[in-house]
């Protein structure tokens, strides 16, 4: 088998002395081998023009994809920053009893509370932030932060049973995750 490579080799360098030969005395043969030559390069810079502008249309897209993930998403630190101002809301909502409701005053000053918490649910929505459902969800790792296990025959394994704080999502990306308690089988 090397032998075969040998004589291939042998004979092909023949060859070419033997075109060299008879180029070198017939302008024709040398002529050929020149246009050959040129188209050969040719073919390579359309080769590479080709990939310049595939590779130029690539790096145009991804531009453009960055762009457009950087505008719909500036806001996310903003948004974030918001939803503590929201968890305060919630809670002082949360902690008025009803006697303090009953305060002629008192469910003024609350009236105006609930309007900026339904203000700020409106803004979210307009942004496209929502909260993560989370009580009666299976916990899914990429929305949920599994803070406690509570024993329980109320639910399956591995299900929410308590919110203790919401999670939110801006359009498809998480800002916050809800932090939660999930059910285990009782000891």
């Amino acid at each position: 088998m090397m032998e075969a490579t040998k004589d291939e080799d042998d004979l092909h360098d023949e060859a070419e002395e033997l075109r060299e030969e008879t180029a070198e005395r017939a302008p024709e043969v040398a002529e050929h081998d020149r246009v050959a030559e040129l188209e050969k390069q040719l073919e390579e810079a359309r080769s590479n023009a080709l990939y310049a502008a595939a590779e130029t249309q690539n790096v145009r897209r991804r531009l453009e994809q960055e762009l457009q993930q950087a505008t719909s998403y500036a806001a996310a630190g903003f948004a974030r920053d918001m939803l503590t101002i929201k968890d305060h809301l919630d809670r002082a909502l949360a902690a008025v009893g009803d006697e303090l409701r009953a305060d002629k005053t008192a469910s003024n000053f609350l009236a105006g509370i609930e309007a900026t918490v339904r203000e700020l649910d409106s803004v979210f929505a307009r942004n496209g932030i929502s909260r993560v459902k989370s009580v009666g969800e299976e916990l899914d790792p990429h929305r949920h932060q599994a803070m406690l296990e509570i024993p329980t025959d109320g639910a399956e394994p591995g299900t929410i049973v308590e919110e203790m704080q919401a999670g939110y999502m801006m359009k498809d990306r998480l800002l916050r995750p809800s932090l939660v308690a999930v059910a285990k089988k009782p000891d």
